[in-house]
């Protein structure tokens, strides 16, 4: 039966409309992206087709281009909308970020770095980049290694601090192992950077490890 057969109150679009979109199911969600079914399916039975094949909807999300058109009902072009649909989001919360204060708005910076990061396959070091009321000017990936490292030089992040007129800094990297906890080498680093960035008076707030679905916190453990 087609989905504008059903009860009001159980089509998603509508459902979404009177009681938001937390209300709905991911394979309701999906199928407001897809819009349309396939031969012999609505939208929703698709929905849940491709969540069982895909194993998750964030395997789905993750999926390259290749993987992604395997799914029944979808090809290129539903690829780039989605990709353009997550940037919107990644560029929605830059803004948020951009307007809050880094520091009582922990939360939103971490909803922020989960999604720039979690799912990075290598190890990625940034910078989140404050002015003097710890207000964000930007967020600046510097450094990339491997599954398990990335060389990090303290130089280049002076160098950036002083360019942008950065007063503090948050440092920032990722596990792709999907377990937050610090190093000894994430430690040992930390203290080097805060050392060279203390020299021009830059102070350094926070070092947060993202792991999958975690933020680990330096200055929450007393390490700053």
């Amino acid at each position: 039966m087609s989905i504008r057969n059903w009860p009001e109150d159980e089509r998603p679009r509508e459902k979404l409309l009177s009681r938001g979109a937390a209300s709905l199911s991911d394979a309701e969600l999906l199928a407001i992206f897809l819009r349309i079914g396939t031969r012999g399916m609505d939208a929703v039975t698709l929905a849940r087709v491709l969540l069982e094949q895909f194993g998750s909807l964030r395997a789905l999300l993750q999926a390259d281009i290749h993987q992604f058109c395997e799914g029944p009902g979808l090809g290129p072009a539903k690829f780039v909308q989605l990709q353009a649909c997550m940037e919107l989001m990644r560029r929605f919360l830059d803004e948020r970020l951009k307007r809050e204060h880094a520091l009582t708005s922990p939360d939103l910076t971490r909803e922020f770095l989960q999604l720039k990061l979690r799912d990075q396959p290598r190890e990625v070091f940034a910078l989140l980049l404050l002015d003097n009321q710890h207000r964000v000017i930007e967020f600046n990936e510097l450094f990339y290694g491997t599954l398990d490292a990335a060389a990090v030089y303290p130089r280049e992040i002076v160098a950036l601090a002083l360019k942008r007129g950065a007063a503090a800094v948050i440092l920032v990297h990722n596990h792709p192992s999907g377990v937050a906890e610090p190093s000894r080498a994430d430690r040992m680093i930390t203290e080097r950077i805060q050392a060279a960035l203390g020299l021009l008076d830059i102070r350094v707030l926070d070092h947060l490890v993202v792991g999958d679905g975690e933020t680990v916190s330096f200055a929450e453990r007393g390490w700053l």
